[in-house]
């Protein structure tokens, strides 16, 4: 006999347990999860996308006389500074660049990644400060490549002894000491002998003993060695 439909029982939604947590039934599911997928599924669209990464072109440079790949890098603002132009040009330690040389720039790979953007910015800052072209600015370049090399010393130290050195003459040379008689006169801002300029050079710097960034990174770098920073050099050394 047919139950008069105001007589019949309510359809009660079910509810079953899942690892003690209560969980909609069956019918309750079917209306829930179109919401719950659309939205799940929204962020991480969103998140595909916007993490597609575009690689820029790559530019080329041809390198002059007088060029480093510090250099290059701080002025062409390379992400990735001169460690980038030596991995994408396949140069070595003690990465010599010749006149004429064609380098290829590495260019950026823009994301949608605020962190990445912003690691990036921060591994690339210290070759694409521009720095004055005077004893203020050599320091600042060198102390930012010293600390791509974990090479301590402080503005203070290296000025103090540039000082009592050179007194910021990057062309000075010392013709009449032991080293002078010896064959190996001291050059440079901080006064450096040939052997111990090549036995200290940091790689990305200049070649020539002369350049007053290599000079001065060359420098502090033995006084790592031999002193523990050129903080402590105060005299002769």
């Amino acid at each position: 006999m047919a139950i008069p439909a105001h007589k019949r029982p309510k359809k009660k939604t079910r509810l079953f347990s899942v690892g003690g947590t209560a969980v909609l039934g069956a019918f309750a599911l079917s209306c829930v999860l179109p919401a719950t997928a659309h939205a799940a599924t929204a962020p991480a669209v969103k998140a595909a996308s916007g993490t597609a990464s575009q690689t820029a072109a790559a530019t080329t440079y041809t390198v002059k006389s007088g060029d480093t790949l510090v250099g290059i890098a701080r002025t062409h603002k390379v992400p990735g500074g001169w460690q980038a132009i030596a991995s994408a040009n396949k140069i070595v330690s003690p990465y010599i660049i010749h006149p004429g040389q064609v380098l290829t720039l590495p260019a950026a790979v823009p994301t949608a990644s605020a962190t990445t953007v912003s690691k990036t910015t921060a591994v690339a800052a210290s070759d694409t400060q521009p720095y004055a072209d005077n004893l203020d600015g050599w320091i600042k370049h060198s102390l930012a490549v010293m600390a791509e090399h974990n090479i301590p010393g402080s503005y203070d130290g290296i000025y103090r002894n540039v000082m009592r050195e050179s007194s910021g003459n990057p062309q000075a040379i010392n013709l009449w000491d032991s080293n002078a008689v010896a064959g190996t006169p001291s050059k440079g801002l901080l006064q450096v002998i040939q052997p111990t300029f090549d036995a200290y050079h940091v790689p990305g710097t200049s070649l020539d003993i002369y350049d007053p960034v290599a000079n001065i990174t060359a420098a502090c770098n033995y006084a790592y060695h031999v002193y523990g920073s050129i903080d402590n050099v105060n005299g002769p050394y």
